[in-house]
């Protein structure tokens, strides 16, 4: 071997070292929550989040499970795993840096004691789980625990990438996933949309207005209002909202989680295009994720076809516990119906586990946004400062409002929400009449697939 390639493999280890230490020695408090059996429960009654992971594992039990190697990884209660056994799976490895590892251990114990009804709980777990106490990126285990056909987990957390299990994830595939095999779920993608909620930045500014005050107890604690300022409105806000506070159609990133490099799971670009339904103001910017569980065809037993299951936590669906997220804009923007808003947000891992996002914004008219090219657009940041917005949010630093309690029995307008249809849409509106129709469409080349359609029913004639 040459010099320069032995320099290479050098440069190369030595960067998979600090990747492993930099995970190894992350914030202990972390697993230190995971294992409370309190904070498990929270996640195992989430029914969309529990009953997609199960339908995704026990439909593709025949295809994909029955007699294979699994990885789970984070396994934390376990339920991945036992889903993976009811699958047919020929072992598992449950991954688990927490305490939940030991408290695995009970449920597998119990599989093979007799217990008050006389037979062993959970029998069909005996001899199938192997706990492995440890991270995942513990060097060792490479040596400990074999290449697997399906690599499962819930590395999810606000906004797809808060807390990073991601990295792990991507990680175990790295090391433990044979060719060809499975990630289950398979692919994620993050909504980013244009919000309209003056209620919600009105009650931000308040509670940055308490430090106004000259006078508290005899005290100015006045020159604590600016920081307090940048700090409240640089904490995204978790909870669920209404869709009708959405300005436009969202934009979207994907991750394919079989083929992502940790590079591009540290720091993306997510670009920015929203073409404005209503005349109103821009409070800031909610966000969400879609889940797919598919498969690919050759990680199936031969003759096969994969079962694929979807799950969001969008605004128009059932709410789950990651909920959605706000994240307001310092100063509002005034936006028209038919207009454009154009940008980028940047999203890039901090050691918080979690991520800074930062926002550029620039309102066009839909003819002016037509003729400027990328490298324009940049200048106009510079030379057009009153339609523009920048802003910078730290996703570990959420804070959570929970006044959403769903939409009221009679139809929601958005002028409700103070958003402005133009006129010939208003009007169009009546000419349709008849009730709403929904249905669920696929998009072709999407990896999350699917899509909600809304449409009015056309009006009958007498």
């Amino acid at each position: 071997m040459s010099s320069t390639n032995s320099a290479d493999s050098r440069t190369e280890k030595d960067a998979a070292k600090r990747e492993d230490d930099e995970v190894l020695h992350r914030d202990p408090s972390y697993f230190q929550y995971y294992s409370q059996l309190q904070h498990q429960q929270n996640m195992l009654q989430d029914h969309v989040r529990t009953s997609a992971y199960h339908s995704a594992i026990t439909f593709n039990g025949p295809s994909l499970f029955r007699d294979r190697l699994v990885m789970d990884v984070g396994a934390g209660s376990g339920i991945l795993s036992f889903f993976a056994a009811q699958a047919g799976a020929k072992h598992i490895y449950a991954v688990e840096a927490s305490g939940m590892a030991q408290k695995m251990e009970i449920m597998l114990r119990s599989a093979k004691a007799t217990g008050a009804s006389g037979s062993p709980r959970n029998a069909y777990l005996a001899d199938r789980i192997t706990i492995v106490s440890s991270k995942i990126e513990e060097p060792a285990l490479v040596a400990q625990v074999p290449q697997v056909d399906v690599v499962i987990s819930e590395p999810i957390g606000v906004l797809l990438v808060h807390e990073r299990m991601l990295e792990s994830y991507v990680y175990a595939r790295d090391k433990f996933l044979r060719p060809g095999g499975a990630m289950l779920p398979s692919a994620g993608t993050i909504h980013l949309a244009p919000l309209s909620d003056a209620a919600l930045w009105n009650e931000t500014i308040g509670k940055a207005r308490f430090w106004q005050q000259e006078s508290f107890y005899g005290v100015d604690v006045n020159p604590y209002f600016a920081p307090s300022f940048d700090e409240y409105f640089s904490s995204p806000v978790v909870g669920c909202f209404s869709p009708t506070t959405l300005m436009a159609d969202s934009v979207v990133h994907e991750v394919d989680f079989h083929t992502v490099t940790m590079s591009e799971l540290k720091e993306f670009v997510v670009p920015v295009e929203w073409s404005i339904r209503y005349t109103g103001v821009m409070h800031g910017v909610a966000g969400w994720f879609d889940l797919a569980f598919v498969p690919p065809a050759s990680s199936l037993h031969a003759g096969m076809s994969p079962s694929a299951v979807y799950m969001s936590t969008g605004p128009h669906s059932p709410a789950t516990h990651w909920q959605q997220v706000r994240m307001l804009l310092k100063q509002p923007l005034g936006v028209n119906a038919g207009q454009v808003v154009r940008g980028a947000v940047l999203m890039k891992v901090n050691d918080q586990r979690s991520y800074d996002v930062s926002a550029r914004l620039i309102v066009l008219d839909a003819e002016e946004s037509a003729g400027v090219s990328d490298e324009a657009l940049l200048r106009m940041f510079d030379t057009h400062k009153s339609r523009t917005r920048e802003a910078l949010w730290y996703l570990h630093e959420q804070i959570y409002n929970y006044a959403y309690a769903g939409e009221p029995l009679e139809q929601v307008r958005p002028e409700a929400a103070n958003l402005y249809l133009p006129v010939d849409a208003l009007l169009a509106e009546s000419a349709q009449g008849g009730g709403a129709t929904m249905e669920v469409q696929g998009i072709p080349g999407s990896l999350t697939d699917f899509v909600v359609k809304t449409s009015q029913a056309p009006s009958m004639q007498m």
